[in-house]
């Protein structure tokens, strides 16, 4: 497990090299466009809603609190929410749009690093962008699901900091997931791209450790992100399916 996220995260040593390398820039214009035009839309609404959204929430609360101080928490720790439900909101959606985009770059790492001349396709635009919408669609209702259960389970004293760390391993699986799949479509169907990502989790978390790092750099980690991640996850990917001989 721990050298699956170790690898995960190596394969970024080489992602950008491989991409000046293949000149692979040109590919990442219209997706960097969707990752910042859904920034901006994701980040401009959560702004703009996030005081009607808080005291909703404040308002559901099951008891009466008078004391600014405890109020203010509460306004905190729900912004706090408003601010992860959106990040994750973010991830699915760059990753979903960008599935027919990042499809021809894992094609061109594949053909580079295996030697190959060409590779047949069976799938069209539409269908990898289906895809991309499925399996994201999937992941973003399991993400949700797993994460309101993390947070009620990290209300039992003395075990919130575990909870936080498990938090942060469920997101970053679940990006990871993502990413891995524009290489694996090519080799499985949906089901096998499920079962082939659970027996390698700790790539996929260690992908996805370095994509949310770089969400912490101000627009050029928004502008990065999405090369570099895809770019590492298909390195790394197509090591290990080589490995296993399941490449076609």
């Amino acid at each position: 497990m721990f050298k699956h996220v170790y690898n995960g995260i190596k394969a970024y040593t080489s992602a950008f090299e491989l991409i000046s390398k293949l000149k692979l820039w040109r590919y990442f214009f219209i997706p960097i466009a969707i990752s910042v035009i859904t920034a901006a839309v994701i980040g401009v609404s959560a702004y703009i809603f996030s005081d009607n959204i808080v005291d909703f929430l404040s308002s559901i609360v099951p008891w009466n609190i008078d004391n600014e101080w405890v109020t203010g928490i509460l306004r905190f720790v729900f912004a706090i929410f408003i601010i992860g439900i959106s990040l994750i909101l973010y991830k699915h959606i760059i990753m979903a749009l960008s599935a027919p985009f990042m499809s021809p770059v894992s094609e061109k790492i594949e053909i580079h690093l295996l030697n190959k001349n060409h590779i047949h396709r069976n799938t069209s635009f539409h269908q990898q962008l289906w895809r991309g919408i499925r399996i994201n669609i999937r992941n973003l209702f399991m993400e949700l699901w797993l994460t309101v259960v993390i947070l009620l389970v990290s209300l039992i004293p003395l075990i919130g900091w575990f909870t936080s760390i498990l938090l942060f391993v469920i997101q970053a699986y679940y990006a990871g997931f993502g990413n891995m799949d524009y290489t694996l479509e090519r080799h499985f169907n949906y089901k096998k791209s499920v079962s082939f990502v659970r027996r390698h989790r700790g790539i996929a978390i260690g992908n996805e450790i370095v994509f949310m790092l770089f969400l912490l750099i101000p627009v050029v980690g928004i502008i990065l992100v999405l090369p570099l991640s895809v770019t590492a996850a298909s390195i790394i990917t197509l090591k290990v399916l080589s490995v296993e001989k399941q490449i076609h």
